[in-house]
């Protein structure tokens, strides 16, 4: 019997998975590291590391850990206290408002650019002047001039998620074939039509790609926008267990973002999927 790709695939992935925790859980229970003999700075050294190594929790012990977390994970014990579905939620909210808006704005306006010369000039420069910006440079100026934390979050997701969105929507409608634009015209059929009866369906793959990326950019910054005003949601969780010197919490954070980032990039990767014509 002949095993499919994906299955070969899922299997191999699964070893090389097994094969890290034990690998980690195996050098975690290897002891001290003996120094004797050693010249003192390289054996402070090494017991550095092998002190290291023992409060680095294994991977049993972040197994116990998830399991403690996602068997309560919405209780409320306070502004310091709350399930880690509650911090993913508050982070999911911010995400997704931020993301939502930026495709108000950024579809539409890309529409604008691909169809038109003018408008392309006209806004180009703008778009490559505050591209390059760091989403978290605008967080301050959020901050005093909306004086709200989340909404100043929200504010942030925003400009990094409006950017890739307005440069695919862009591009993609710019590249539709001319001969289907020009189809349309014969037809004598209008602009607004043309464009979501043509253009849309053409630049929709395109317009889904800069929309993946920017679910993707925009749950990056989250985490480091959370860390900086506080409050709720996961980037906070993991600054809030750094406090409490809780590295154990902090992987588990960390596996928790990991895996809600995947089922949000592969969202938009079916998505995109769906769109696609095969010519």
């Amino acid at each position: 019997m002949t095993l499919t790709l994906p299955v070969r695939a899922a299997l191999l992935s699964a070893v090389l998975f097994a094969l890290l925790l034990g690998a980690w859980e195996l050098a975690l229970s290897g002891g001290a590291i003996s120094t004797a003999g050693m010249d003192p700075e390289y054996a402070k050294l090494m017991g550095d590391i092998s002190k290291g190594a023992s409060t680095m929790p294994g991977p049993s012990t972040i197994a116990v850990e998830i399991w403690r977390h996602i068997s309560n994970p919405f209780y409320d014990a306070g502004p310091n206290d709350k399930g880690i579905g509650i911090q993913l939620g508050y982070s999911l909210m911010r995400v997704l408002a931020g993301f939502f808006a930026a495709a108000l704005v950024a579809i539409p306006l890309g529409f604008v650019i691909g169809m038109s010369p003018l408008a392309y000039r006209v806004l180009d420069p703008f778009i490559q002047l505050l591209k390059p910006i760091s989403p978290l440079a605008w967080m301050p100026l959020a901050l005093y001039t909306i004086k709200d934390s989340t909404a100043s979050a929200i504010f942030v997701i925003f400009i990094c998620s409006v950017w890739p969105m307005l440069v695919n929507t862009a591009f993609s409608v710019a590249s539709v074939r001319r001969e289907w634009r020009n189809v349309a015209k014969t037809l004598e059929t209008g602009r607004l039509r043309t464009a979501f009866l043509v253009i849309l369906p053409a630049a929709a793959p395109t317009i889904l790609t800069g929309m993946r990326i920017s679910i993707g950019i925009a749950w990056l910054v989250i985490v480091a926008a959370e860390m900086l005003v506080g409050g709720t949601g996961i980037g906070y969780f993991v600054w809030n267990e750094w406090n409490n010197l809780s590295i154990t919490n902090i992987i588990v954070a960390i596996l928790f973002i990991g895996i809600l980032g995947m089922v949000l990039d592969q969202t938009l990767a079916r998505l995109t999927r769906m769109v696609t014509y095969a010519e």
